[in-house]
Parts: C-alpha cells; structure tokens; sequence
C-alpha cells in the first residue's frame, strides 16, 4: 500500500545539515527551513529523491529560501507577489539573484532581523474561542503559557459551556482566564473576547494550534509601525499523517501565506474590489492580531459568518471591511504557529464545504453592504467557471475528492444569506 503521510521535520541552516534517508513508511519528508527563529522558506522532498547527502541539501534549501533571504536583505527584486494587475510596489519585479549570489555570508545578515518587539510595553491580550476539543486545547494552552515574552492575559472562551472538560482543561493552567459564550459561532466568541480582553493589541489562535515561543515578541514587533492596524502570520503545518491533512496542505495550500512580509492597503484594495478581492491572501485567523482601536471603529465579527453560522470567512470579510476604511494589514511570516489540520477524510470534506458555504456569504454580505461588483463577479463568474473547469478536466488541481461538498457549500451559502440578512451583524461592544 503506497504511503500517504509525510515526516514533517525543522531544518535549521544555523547548524550542521544532516544527511536525509528515505522514509520505509512515508511518502517522503516535508522540510520547515530556518535560520534560528527566522522561518525561510520549506521543501517537500518525496521519497523518491531520497537520501540526499549534506551538500545536496544544501542546494535544495538555497533555492527555497533565497525568496525570502533577497527580500529581507534587498529593498528591491524579491518582493513577494500580490493577485493584482497594473503596477504594484508590492508586487515581484525581476529577481535579482546575482546579487544575492555575490552576498558575502547572507544568512549571517539576517541574524539582525528579531522577532522580539521594539515596544515592550504594549500589552497583548490572546484569545482561544473552542468548542468541545479539550485535548486540542491543552496542547495549545500548554504552548500560550511558554511564549517568551509572555502574553499580557491569556483568554479561554468556551463555546459549548455545558461540557465541563473545555473548563477543566482551562484550569489546569493558572493565570488562564476562562470565559463562556453559549451562544453558538465562533464570532460570536471571538466578540466575547473583544469585549473582556484589556490588551492594546488582541491576538487570536485556534485551539488546534500551537504558538512558537516568540510568537508574542514578533506580534509587538509588527505593530511597532504606528501605519498597521491588523497584522497575520505564518501558519505551518503541525502534521502530515494523513491523506487528508496532506491534501489540504499540498493541494489546497492549507493556510500558509508564504514566507515573505506582505502589506495589505487601500492600492490593493482599489485595484482588486471589482474583480473579486481575494481578501483570504491576508492570512488565517489561526494567526491574526488587531489593534484595539479597530474594534471601536468598525465593530465586532459578523456574527452570521464563522464555524457555528456560516461555516468560516469572518475574518476575512473584517479584512474587507478594514481595508475598505483604509486600515493597513500585514502579513509577517515572523508571527508562526503550526496548525493540526482535519485528519479524517470526512471531516476534511465537511470542512471544505462549510469554508465554500462561508466564502459565497460573505461575498453576498460584503456586496450588500458595500456594492463592490466584484463580489458578485467572483460569485456568479469566476467561482462557476473554475468548478466547471474542474469537472471537465480542463482545470488540473490534483485529486479533488471534495469538489461535489465545495459546490453544495456555495448553494448553502446563497441559501444562508437569504435566510440571514436582516440579522443583526454583530453585538455591541
């Protein structure tokens, strides 16, 4: 039987490589590449190709990470790409990789680039919402409770309070405060937590994560240019053992963004919104932060948009919302956390469906209230013509095992919107 999982394993270019044999029981090894705490870049290298000798990794690694090594240490020729036409500061112009070549030590360079904040003294508040996975949550508790610098407050809200084991894993972790929303959806926990948490800064992660050790420092850092108001960060796959979990990575590209700093503004946001702003590029709420202030001009999360409501794409549609007030979002790689992804194949294909059912209403939500055509462009054209394309075989993706669930979430989405609108968005705050 062919293997389906992957060995997913840290490649730290600080220290010796080593040499890499072939896996017996895996399709091959899924590389997560360093420099100390800096993440560069990855490699999927299938058993096939396999072993690899020191020296040849080497080379593997130098072309995945010199991305994001030329944009760190150039300020021009590696600027990662943005889904934009016409011209773009953001966007990629021709690489310059002679330059990076005839850099003496570049890794050595980035030594100077910290994920430890310039601002010490701005306090962050993180908020877990969870529903019914207390064993997940200890894990992501037992890591929140070891950033270095700590968190300012730790904020638990349950969103099932009548089982008692969300609470009991909770207190098993002293200073964690827990909180309970019994109203079910996830925007409707994560406004709980807006209107409890006393941070300047209010980060959230999901209760499947795990948070590197200076996840903290690195999301002050970004918040020490006064010109950002959101910021996300890298999520990494914490597992692969599974087809399922290897799916959603490989061919769905799971909620990683890259490994190069993006700055989300109002040129990206004129430029895309009546074509269909793929607003989801931003990042994963599994790693996301906001300046308290936001909150107070925009309100809290759509409480019809989320797990529990319509299946996901709170976060991005606030993204929208943001971007439309012309608030600044960046992306920084610096910020990570892994994320253990759906590992059965059921609830891989219900989870596809409830993120397509999210993504149409909110496409509905934001054209309502904003009526930016591109919203329903991406609707009523772009989203039919890849699905037919899928289905004729004209589009190639790879195994798409969920393609009959993603198009029934895209009729559930239109269904919620009608059945939905004249709900209140979200509560006070």
């Amino acid at each position: 039987m062919k293997a389906e999982r992957w060995i997913v394993q840290s490649l730290d270019l600080n220290q010796v490589l080593p040499e890499l044999s072939a896996p017996e029981d895996a399709a091959g090894r899924y590389l997560q590449i360093w420099r100390k705490s800096l993440p560069l870049g990855q490699l999927w290298l299938p058993r096939e190709i396999l072993p690899l000798r020191p020296a040849e990794l080497a080379r593997e690694a130098a072309r995945a990470v010199a991305p994001a090594v030329g944009d760190r240490l150039f300020d021009h020729g590696f600027r990662a790409p943005l889904p934009v036409r016409g011209e773009n500061p953001a966007r990629d112009r021709t690489a310059d990789y002679a330059s990076l070549a005839n850099l003496q030590k570049p890794l050595l360079q980035l030594d100077g680039i910290s994920t430890r904040s310039p601002l010490p003294e701005a306090t962050v508040s993180v908020i877990v919402c969870t529903r019914g996975r207390p064993e997940d949550l200890r894990k992501c508790l037992a890591s929140l409770v070891q950033l270095d610098p700590p968190a300012t407050e730790i904020l638990v809200v349950d969103n099932d309070p009548a089982d008692v084991r969300t609470r009991a894993v909770a207190a098993e972790f002293p200073g964690v405060i827990g909180l309970a929303e019994a109203r079910p959806g996830l925007s409707r926990a994560r406004n709980t937590g807006i209107r409890q948490a006393r941070g300047d800064i209010l980060a959230w992660t999901d209760d499947d994560t795990i948070a590197h050790p200076e996840w903290i420092g690195a999301v002050r850092a970004v918040f020490s240019d006064p010109a950002i108001s959101a910021m996300t960060g890298l999520v990494l796959a914490g597992s692969l053992e599974t087809h399922s979990q290897v799916h959603f990575e490989r061919d769905f590209g799971g909620f990683n963004r890259g490994f190069r700093p993006l700055t989300f503004d109002v040129r990206f946001f004129s430029e895309m919104k009546d074509l269909g702003l793929p607003v989801w590029r931003a990042g994963a709420g599994a790693n996301m932060a906001f300046r308290r202030d936001v909150f107070g001009k925009l309100g809290g999360f759509d409480e019809r948009l989320g797990a529990g409501a319509a299946g996901c794409s709170e976060d991005s549609e606030y993204w929208y919302r943001m971007l439309n007030a012309g608030l600044n979002i960046r992306y920084d790689p610096r910020a990570v956390v892994w994320h253990f992804h759906r590992s059965d194949h059921e609830s891989f294909r219900g989870q596809m469906e409830e993120y397509m059912c999210g993504h149409v209403a909110a496409l509905l939500f934001q054209y309502e209230k904003f009526r930016h055509v591109g919203n329903l462009r991406r609707l009523f054209l772009s989203l039919p013509r890849y699905y037919w394309g899928m289905l004729t075989g004209k589009l190639q993706g790879g195994e798409r095992g969920t393609l009959g669930r993603e198009i029934r979430g895209c009729l559930r989405g239109i269904l919620h919107y009608l059945t939905t609108r004249n709900q209140p968005a979200s509560s006070d705050h």
